[in-house]
């Protein structure tokens, strides 16, 4: 789920005001530490030569949505750079 942020209103399909930079930053640290936890149980199932394909499959498409989050919130925080 995409957080809000304090922008223009020509970024308002990314998400509403209300959310600050600051509880962004902190939103996008806690889902980089899900994402590593979500890798280090995929490797400890893989390694442990426990079967179960689904709850890999599950794990890893959880991981796939938090990548799309974090990059998302990667997006709003760092500003667009005309080269």
């Amino acid at each position: 789920m995409p957080w809000p942020i304090n922008r223009p209103a020509h970024h308002a399909r990314r998400g509403g005001p209300g959310v600050t930079e600051d509880e962004m930053r902190k939103r996008l640290a806690g889902l980089r530490l899900e994402h590593r936890d979500l890798d280090a149980a995929i490797d400890a199932l893989t390694s442990a030569g426990i079967s179960d394909q689904l709850q890999v499959a599950r794990l890893k498409k959880r991981k796939l949505r938090l990548k799309d989050q974090i990059s998302l919130i990667e997006d709003h925080l760092i500003p667009d750079i005309i080269a």
